[in-house]
């Protein structure tokens, strides 16, 4: 990435529909100046936290605070390790604030962090949040899920189906918090490109939605109204967990700073160092001197420089065998990082637009408006005819995509409708029919 790409980002927490409290939290830091950004690069950040009494909601407010101060806080030069030493600060820092009362004991939340940077997205992880790459129509899930099904399944001859169906889904394995030390996963750096979108979600949006679905979706809509429609279908399929997504998607490069890119690119690699012919033209000269000399019936003098020169040579030799060693240790180290995962994705689906998406997603609009009919919600019908209407004329005229975009503007008007549904619903229970709802309650 360069400092130069635009970047569009959004992000969004919801308590979905079977939870009282959100124990997931989201962070999103932007380097204000190139400095920063070269030296740590911008960084998105979810936690998903876990145990009652608002205890999980505890440990993940403290995960998105700590690892942002720590990270940016950081003089190592190494991104990947600076971001590893900041998701241990902060294990250390929600294991100390679990000690100070018996209602936080072994507290704890996953935690997921990219930051996007000079030398790629870098990705430091722990528990089963994760990271996606959306690219030239696949999608690329970046992260390992420390859970029991992933541990279970990736053992020689594992039926990932029978593990599945046995195994219940949300068991974590690693978490940050409960105890003193943790292992943070590092993933990459990845080579980012242009138009590259980053997806960072808990599991209450992958527990819903399939990863094609996901994909399909981060690539087909700016990422706010992507957010606001994985989080509307995740909750219509269920909601029984917290919600939590952030988009971030790489601009175009643009064409001067690329130009001069492709130039300098293209002299580091076709053009040997200007130290190396430096020394080889220094060797010559030297040893043309000695030969000069040797003729002139200055011996002694003459033989010196040509030893000299030999000397050189020899050193130069040298030298180059030790680069070509070095050269072959990290081709190496990349070999066994790509074999052990670093570097690669866990898992891959397709998430390419297709037509059908759009007229499946008008099913759900249209079962949706009857059930908002027929339970009376507060919608601004004025508006969503408007809406709907533009939308399937958009999708019978072949404009699929646009169709798209506009049905998951209805989707929201509805699913806010729905929501205040929930709150009156609640209220009464809570305080009887006759009761109106607050006003500070009304907004959705």
């Amino acid at each position: 990435m360069r400092w130069e790409q635009q970047i569009q980002y959004a992000s969004i927490s919801d308590v979905g529909f079977r939870r009282r409290n959100n124990e997931d939290a989201a962070a999103i830091r932007i380097c204000p100046d190139r400095e920063t950004w070269e030296q740590h690069g911008h960084l998105f950040l979810v936690a998903d936290g876990m145990g009652g009494h608002a205890v999980g909601e505890l440990a993940s407010k403290v995960a998105v605070d700590s690892v942002p101060h720590s990270f940016f806080k950081a003089s190592d030069p190494d991104i990947a390790r600076a971001l590893k030493a900041a998701i241990e600060s902060a294990n250390a820092a929600i294991y100390e604030r679990s000690t100070h009362n018996t209602d936080f004991h072994r507290m704890g939340t996953t935690c997921v962090a990219l930051a996007l940077s000079p030398v790629g997205a870098v990705i430091g992880h722990v528990g089963d949040s994760r990271v996606y790459r959306i690219r030239g129509g696949v999608i690329e899930q970046l992260t390992y899920d420390h859970s029991l099904q992933w541990e279970l399944a990736r053992r020689p001859g594992a039926n990932i189906t029978e593990i599945a169906g046995r195994e219940p889904r949300h068991v974590i394995t690693r978490s940050l918090g409960p105890e003193p030390t943790v292992k943070v996963d590092i993933e990459g750096p990845h080579k980012t490109e242009p138009r590259d979108t980053y997806l960072i979600c808990s599991d209450g949006l992958s527990g819903h939605l399939t990863d094609a679905e996901i994909g399909m979706i981060a690539s087909t809509l700016l990422p706010s109204d992507a957010c606001q429609l994985l989080v509307n279908l995740s909750n219509l399929r269920g909601g029984n967990d917290n919600i939590t997504v952030v988009i971030a998607r790489l601009g175009d490069i643009p064409g001067e700073v690329a130009s001069a890119a492709v130039s300098n690119d293209g002299e580091r690699e076709t053009r040997p160092k200007w130290w190396w012919w430096l020394g080889m033209w220094s060797i010559a000269v030297i040893f043309v001197i000695g030969v000069w000399l040797a003729l002139f019936s200055r011996y002694l003098a003459g033989i010196a420089f040509a030893a000299l020169a030999a000397f050189a040579a020899v050193g130069m030799f040298a030298l180059w065998l030790e680069l070509r060693s070095k050269e072959r240790e990290l081709s190496l180290e990349l070999a066994r990082s790509n074999a052990s995962g670093r570097g690669t994705a866990y898992r891959t689906a397709s998430s390419q637009f297709l037509p059908e998406s759009t007229r499946e997603l008008s099913y759900v609009v249209h079962d949706l408006e009857k059930t908002a009919k027929q339970e009376s919600w507060k919608i601004d019908w004025a508006h969503y005819d408007s809406v709907c209407g533009e939308a399937t004329g958009l999708m019978e005229a072949g404009h699929h995509q646009e169709a798209f975009a506009q049905f998951a503007t209805t989707f929201e008007v509805l699913m806010s409708g729905l929501r205040l549904y929930r709150k009156q619903l609640n209220h009464e229970r809570k305080w009887g029919k006759d009761t109106p709802l607050p006003s500070n309650r009304l907004k959705s």
